[in-house]
């Protein structure tokens, strides 16, 4: 049997620290290694597996797809495409959207309408204030956007244009605010710096201060859009209706694509303005043409908001029982555990053995981002695993 951590040691750019397993097959919330053990996920391919794996309604989407049509560019109309533009817009506040194949490219696409804005209707203002702690993606652009002073050092100097403020602080961005800028771009949620929740009543308060001054409010629903919170999108969850939004992750339930949605008045490409040779293309489109009309036809974020109204309280209760987790948080199936020390290497590689997979976002703090799929019986198993691992702790 091959060694597939050797080959990868040998062949691949050492850019991620892997979770010493080898994953061959998935279904429903379960996987299995090389080895034939099997595992709860409670990664979602990084929040990305709404669906599950291998749901059959993607894998037969994409088959019956890749059997009649690929890849045609956007120099001519496909099906698919128009299909899911129909299904995002009219269960959205937008009224254009532009599919691409990830939310790294959707994010670079908000901020290319958010200036071309600025051109056109705030004279010529190109700045855009995002939060600290923020994640929009690892392009040169994104990464200045992103608010993570570690993930800027390395390619220094990042282009400019983008001024990083506190989170879940209207204050801050007020502050910020000049004639230069021309939006605000935030995750209603933030995923990657450890699930960090905000008031509230912050976006409704960021939403009217952009209405104030004429700018824009793009959300980054990533992570956080596609049913994760308990609503379709998570600006829904907050009452805050976004100018720009864009989306990934679980879009395509393990099939990549993004997109970047926008209010008539922000839609302000025009001929030329932008495009991708694979964007939007009919297999991909197909499949989330399969995700969403699921996830509209079974109210899944329904289901979230009631299987995450019984995970909160159930990490609430660890919380209660051991000291050393400082903070438990989340919203619908995106959580987090804090500790006092930096174990979360060592609680990721134990829940491991057990067969529960988690991902460590912080060295102090492990992240919860299960498939939309995932029932009662599923959150126990995993509550199981996590209590027996916190038991074996000390300090």
């Amino acid at each position: 049997m091959e060694n597939w951590p050797e080959l990868e040691a040998k062949y691949y750019m050492q850019v991620v620290a892997r979770t010493p397993v080898t994953l061959v097959r998935g279904r429903g919330a379960r996987v299995w290694d090389d080895q034939g053990r099997a595992y709860l996920d409670f990664v979602g391919g990084w929040a990305v597996d709404s669906l599950g794996h291998s749901p059959k309604v993607v894998a037969d989407a994409v088959a019956k797809q890749a059997r009649t049509l690929i890849q045609t560019s956007n120099q001519f109309y496909t099906v698919p495409q128009i299909q899911l533009a129909r299904l995002l817009v009219e269960n959205s506040c937008c009224d254009r959207v532009f599919i691409g194949n990830s939310g790294l490219e959707a994010n670079e696409a908000a901020v290319k309408l958010a200036r071309r804005y600025g051109a056109l209707n705030l004279g010529g203002a190109y700045e855009v204030i995002t939060a600290l702690g923020s994640f929009h993606g690892r392009s040169l652009a994104m990464t200045a956007a992103s608010g993570q002073a570690s993930f800027h050092q390395p390619y220094e100097p990042v282009p400019s244009g983008f001024v990083n403020v506190k989170y879940d602080d209207i204050e801050a961005i007020k502050a910020a605010t000049t004639d230069k800028t021309c939006a605000v771009m935030l995750e209603p949620v933030q995923g990657e710096s450890g699930v960090n929740v905000p008031a509230d009543d912050y976006l409704k308060k960021v939403r009217a201060w952009c209405d104030e001054k004429g700018i824009l409010l793009i959300l980054d629903e990533i992570q956080t859009g596609i049913g994760r919170l308990g609503a379709l999108f998570g600006y829904q969850v907050y009452g805050a209706e976004p100018d720009i939004m864009t989306l990934a992750k679980g879009l395509g339930s393990g099939v990549p694509i993004g997109a970047v949605l926008a209010r008539e008045k922000a839609a302000v490409f025009t001929l030329g303005d932008h495009g991708a040779t694979f964007a939007g293309n009919p297999l991909t489109c197909a499949a989330a043409v399969a995700v969403m009309d699921y996830i509209l036809a079974n109210d899944l974020p329904g289901h979230v908001a009631e299987v995450g109204k019984y995970l909160m309280p159930a990490l609430q209760g660890l919380k209660a029982k051991y000291p050393f987790i400082t903070d438990v948080r989340g919203r619908g199936l995106l959580a987090a555990v804090e500790f006092a020390g930096d174990i979360g290497q060592q609680v990721l590689l134990a829940c491991l053995e057990r067969g529960l997979l988690i991902n460590r976002v912080k060295p102090n703090a492990i992240r919860l981002m299960p498939p939309l799929i995932i029932g009662r019986d599923e959150v126990d198993r995993a509550m199981g695993v996590l209590d027996g691992v916190f038991s074996g702790i000390t300090g």
